[in-house]
């Protein structure tokens, strides 16, 4: 039982530094597949991984201040200039 939480605690790490690199979750769980991790335990690690980046986010003090403004548009009057020529 401790080698798995061990391992599940090794795998989110690898899966958080990499992240943090600019990989892909797809790409780091092939990689892991193909070394022969099971998958289960590669989505327990991916979710814990998850969880624990959400948990250092910062979280956001301010909201984002939303204006509004009014835009008219002028349209110019279209001028009738084939009509002018068969009357």
């Amino acid at each position: 039982m401790f080698q798995k939480k061990k391992l599940l605690e090794e795998l989110a790490d690898y899966f958080k530094n990499n992240l943090k690199k600019g990989y892909t979750k797809e790409s780091l769980r092939w990689a892991l597949v193909n070394q022969g991790y099971s998958r289960m335990e590669i989505e327990k690690a991916i979710r814990k991984a998850e969880l624990d980046l959400a948990a250092s986010a910062p979280i956001l003090k301010t909201k984002p201040e939303i204006k509004y403004e009014i835009v008219t548009e002028d349209k110019p009057e279209k001028k009738r200039r084939w009509f002018g020529l068969f009357s």
